[in-house]
């Protein structure tokens, strides 16, 4: 039986989930205070937070892990015996980590590399990462692993609130922030991730408690009747994660549960503290 090796960018916040595969991790670097971090591996997702609150004039960037990096991630696999591998990356409207990603699975040699654009972040990338190495075991094939993690790529929807826009606006990673009034700062609109992979704005809200209320609007009408998982993703605010889980629970109690998750420090450097996500993957 061929052996798959599976990869994810630090963007998929695997580290916070409890989990039993071999999954390879790239990560990103935080850059902040003057000061470099390996995410997780240096700055966990606690201090990163904790570091915000105490001095909100910091403002966090971040650095993608270098094409040699990813290089030696997949030789690393090789070497032990993988003959193919898959990435399942941030959504390449985020981020250059697929492109890079690209360049070198083209200089590697000795193993079969596939980049899958995730179109989407953080728990998704997981539930994709999870779903290609239960097949692998089972013995599935490439393509089949790839029409599964198209399946979950094309039916799932994240919606989001944040508490301050200048981490989004400021790292470019709002696509449409130049539609934005003088007073773009100000607003705490609703958000999603599109079909395309990238953060656009939905509606335009004045405070986060509003925006957070029609993040579980929207999440509701378009889950109405429809089978899924529900996860909530938030950048240290569990008590908000706690109110929207309360309310979706009450409108839905056939769920039972809703777990939530949080973001490490290479996302929440672009969402800013407080964010605050629910979003769900259809089942087939």
């Amino acid at each position: 039986m061929k052996k798959l090796g599976v990869l994810v960018c630090t963007n998929a916040a695997i580290d916070y989930i409890p989990h039993d595969y071999d999954i390879r991790i790239i990560r990103s670097i935080i850059l902040m205070g003057g000061k470099e971090y390996v995410d997780f591996e240096e700055l966990t997702a606690n201090q990163f937070y904790e570091m915000l609150e105490n001095d909100p004039s910091l403002f966090p960037r971040t650095a993608m892990a270098s094409t040699g990096t990813m290089l030696e991630a997949y030789e690393k696999l090789r070497d032990e015996g993988c003959d193919e591998a898959i990435f399942i990356t941030i959504s390449s409207k985020m981020s250059g980590i697929y492109d890079n990603a690209m360049i070198a699975k083209n200089m590697v040699e000795g193993i079969k590399v596939t980049v899958f654009d995730s179109k989407s972040v953080g728990y998704i990338q997981c539930k994709m990462a999870f779903t290609a190495h239960e097949l692998a075991k089972e013995g599935k094939s490439m393509d089949e692993i790839l029409e599964a993690l198209s399946f979950i790529r094309d039916n799932n929807h994240i919606y989001f609130a944040v508490s301050d826009l200048k981490y989004l606006v400021k790292n470019g990673r709002l696509s449409n922030a130049a539609g934005f009034l003088a007073d773009v700062l100000k607003i705490k609109p609703l958000l999603e991730i599109d079909k395309t992979g990238a953060v656009v704005t939905v509606e335009k809200i004045r405070t986060f408690s509003k925006a957070v209320s029609r993040v579980i609007e929207k999440f509701l009408e378009e889950t109405e009747g429809k089978e899924y998982e529900a996860f909530i993703v938030h950048a240290n605010n569990p008590e908000t994660a706690a109110y929207i889980r309360e309310q979706v629970l009450s409108a839905r109690p056939e769920l039972k549960e809703i777990k939530d998750y949080i973001l490490t420090p290479a996302v929440g450097a672009h969402c800013g503290p407080k964010a605050v996500t629910i979003g769900y993957i259809l089942k087939k």
